[in-house]
């Protein structure tokens, strides 16, 4: 359109001269035309030859007069506008002044640009004529075209955008916050964003986000929402006051980001570093502990084994026992909650696993417990220490009886599985490939979000206090880690849970795992015996336990010692038993340099914690022969007999 001010009263001239001479008023028709401060031109309408063309056209389009005079209006287009002007130009019917809309126009020098035109007709010169008013509308193209950039660029923006007026109510919402809300825009619009609210962020949040944009100043925080389906999520959010041409807030425009799994795996990071932290915790106290334990233990079973069957003293003794006992069990079950016990694994088939528990597990659940196994063919085999697994199984078995104080269904199957790269993706830190699936299920209680956050900390519980120790989970969790696994839990409340355990499915040995090496009835010898021990009392009942047995023991109390006594000690020396971790010589060192003197001797370890002296990543190296402490007398010789015969049979 022909801005009012000019065009209008331009184009009327030449319709209304109310006075003068014809000559008068063509003078001034041609001053006005010539006046125009927008490009504008007379055509025939039969021939679409140029007429007559102002300066303000010369000056725009970079022709001269003479050239213009020479054109029709066909010059002034691009060759796939022309049809189109033709087409139009044969529609016309009315006289009176018209916009004829939005063309393309050449300049001399080959720019292309947008123009609005306006037309009249009239008579020029005896002619059928119209005049041409011409305004260039680059400018308001270009800024319509950012706009339009800009509007599809916030509404394909990664974060989400919301715009309010001065009292939060929604304007404007992108693509961006429906995917994370699940609101559309229709929904949204005229609200306050306070309906996402779960009423979980602290009060003062919100306080401090109103008196800052309040202030017109910016708001960074983060919020927890709740989305359409009812799911929480994590929202960091950018609030920004908009300012009109004079600086007065207008609205104000949010931008965020959905952080829930980034809040996610931080809070995961948390955990493992607490885990972490209890871990060396355990680790520190384990050895000495379990020295304690071994020294507890053997003088125990010592004293009750030198004791008649009906003497009183027994049953107190048998309570002492009992008591090591359940505190070994507890110091196990830290150690594999930090991942690191030794495990000694071997390749094994699940179902022959669950096959062996299934009466124990039938007599832990009770009547009231419907069992039902479901297990999958072509399952593979995994590689994992077979105790410890029975240990997982076991928990994750009564922790579901627990959960069914009424009754219930336990259900455990197992499957052979592929886990992808999307999976993996979704699952940090999986990593993509074939697994073995083992699942437990109940149709218990139920856990929420909160809890199923905290089942796998240690000494956290939801039982009754003096119904559990709260490592129950812990111990599972570490099992599986160090079995190189990942462990998931799904449940609701008043919906039971499931727990999936992903073991690495592996390739059976060619030959078949080799049978563990047969020991004689007899657990008495006489083989010499060498004990490196820091452990003054770990020693000494160590050796008391062996001499009974019938063997000759040398013991030191540290490596160098150890060392010296072998090189004085002409006789040979079958087996070394040394503690892993002791003072500024390892048993490992211990074992090289002494096998280095004497290459016929035997090596039996044993510790209650170890370092990567003899384990790799919590895995007993191949071939290496480990006794765990705390232990019974009756432990130690079998393994001492064990290691011996082993070493005859070679």
């Amino acid at each position: 359109m022909v801005p009012a001010s000019t065009s209008p009263k331009s184009v009327r001239h030449f319709g209304a001269l109310a006075s003068g001479t014809r000559d008068e008023r063509a003078g001034v028709a041609e001053v006005l035309f010539a006046m125009l401060p927008l490009p504008a031109w007379i055509f025939d309408r039969k021939t679409l030859r140029f007429l007559a063309v102002n300066e303000a056209a010369v000056a725009l389009y970079g022709y001269s007069r003479e050239e213009f005079l020479a054109f029709t209006l066909d010059d002034l287009r691009v060759a796939e506008d022309r049809p189109g002007l033709r087409a139009h130009l044969a529609r016309e019917s009315s006289d009176g002044p018209q916009p004829l809309g939005r063309w393309r126009h050449r300049t001399r020098a080959g720019r292309v640009f947008p123009v609005e035109i306006t037309r009249q007709h009239l008579t020029w010169m005896g002619r059928a004529a119209a005049l041409v008013v011409v305004t260039d509308i680059t400018e308001h193209m270009t800024s319509d075209e950012t706009i339009r950039r800009l509007t599809v660029a916030v509404d394909q923006s990664p974060a989400a955008v919301v715009i309010t007026d001065l009292q939060g109510n929604i304007d404007y919402v992108n693509r961006r916050f429906t995917e994370i809300t699940g609101y559309g825009a229709a929904e949204a619009f005229g609200k306050n964003p306070r309906f996402l609210k779960s009423g979980l962020t602290p009060i003062e949040v919100y306080r401090d986000l109103w008196d800052t944009i309040g202030a017109g100043r910016e708001w960074r925080g983060v919020v927890q929402n709740r989305r359409k389906n009812g799911e929480l999520y994590w929202e960091s959010a950018t609030i920004s006051p908009i300012r009109d041409a004079a600086g007065a807030v207008t609205h104000y425009v949010e931008i965020s980001q959905d952080v829930t799994e980034q809040r996610l795996l931080e809070e995961q990071f948390r955990q493992a570093q607490k885990m972490e932290a209890v871990g060396r915790l355990a680790g520190g106290v384990a050895h000495d502990f379990n020295n304690l334990l071994s020294v507890i233990t053997s003088c125990t079973e010592l004293v009750i084994e030198d004791l008649g069957a009906s003497d009183p003293r027994r049953e107190d003794l048998e309570e002492v026992r009992k008591a090591a006992v359940q505190a070994a069990t507890l110091t196990r079950q830290l150690l594999a909650f930090s991942r690191q016990q030794v495990l000694q694994p071997r390749v094994l088939d699940l179902n022959d696993v669950l096959g062996g528990a299934e009466k124990i597990l039938r007599r832990l659940i009770g009547e009231d417990v419907a069992l039902t196994t479901v297990l999958g063919s072509a399952l593979g085999a995994v590689k994992a220490d077979q105790g410890q697994i029975e240990q997982v199984i076991m928990n994750l078995v009564v922790n579901a009886r627990d959960a069914m104080p009424d009754g219930g269904r336990l259900t455990i199957a197992t499957s052979a599985v592929h886990l992808d790269a999307d999976y993996a993706d979704d699952h940090p830190p999986v990593v993509p490939g074939d697994y073995v699936l083992l699942t437990i299920s109940d149709t218990g209680v139920g856990m929420d979000a909160t809890t199923q956050r905290r089942i796998f900390e240690p000494f956290f519980t939801t039982k009754e206090k003096g119904k559990g120790t709260g490592l129950g989970l812990a111990t599972v969790y570490g099992i599986v880690k160090q079995s190189g696994g990942f462990i998931w839990v799904y449940s609701e409340p008043a919906h039971g849970a499931t727990f999936k355990i992903y073991l690495p499915r592996v390739e059976p040995p060619a030959g078949g795992e080799p049978e563990p090496v047969a020991t004689g009835e007899s657990l008495r010898g006489t083989e010499t015996i060498l004990i490196a021990e820091d452990s003054d009392a770990v020693r000494k009942v160590s050796r008391e336990v062996l001499e009974r047995h019938g063997y000759s023991v040398l013991d030191a109390p540290n490596g160098k010692a150890a060392l010296e006594v072998a090189v004085w000690h002409s006789a040979p020396i079958q087996l070394l038993l040394t503690d892993v971790i002791m003072p500024e010589m390892s048993g490992r060192e211990l074992a090289d340099r002494l096998t280095g003197l004497r290459p016929d001797v035997r090596v039996l370890y044993f510790s209650g914690y170890t370092d990567d002296a003899i384990v790799r990543h919590g895995v007993l190296e191949e071939g290496i022969a480990y006794l765990e402490k705390p232990f019974t007398p009756d432990q130690l010789a079998r393994k001492v007999r064990e290691v011996l015969d082993a070493g005859r049979g070679g």
